[in-house]
């Protein structure tokens, strides 16, 4: 029962990452699409880069990216 809890944590950290990961780039595909023109590391169609940046900082860091991303998006779209 122990393993079990201890191991909830990366389980859960590892879907995350795995989220954040997949709408980075479904989010660089639309900047792409609309040609937003946005450029940088946070815009790669590198998934196992995002996967690796993700696990690397906290849930708050990694969200607050994601929100910021759809925030440029949607401004883009409104041009």
């Amino acid at each position: 029962m122990l393993g079990t809890v201890m191991l909830a944590p990366h389980v859960s950290a590892q879907a995350n990452c795995d989220w954040y990961a997949k709408t980075a780039l479904k989010q660089q595909q639309e900047n792409e699409q609309r040609k937003c023109g946005f450029k940088g590391p946070e815009w790669s169609l590198d998934l196992e880069a995002h996967l690796s940046w993700c696990r690397s900082v906290a849930p708050d860091v990694w969200k607050k990216q994601a929100q910021l991303r759809n925030q440029q998006l949607e401004a883009c779209a409104k041009k």
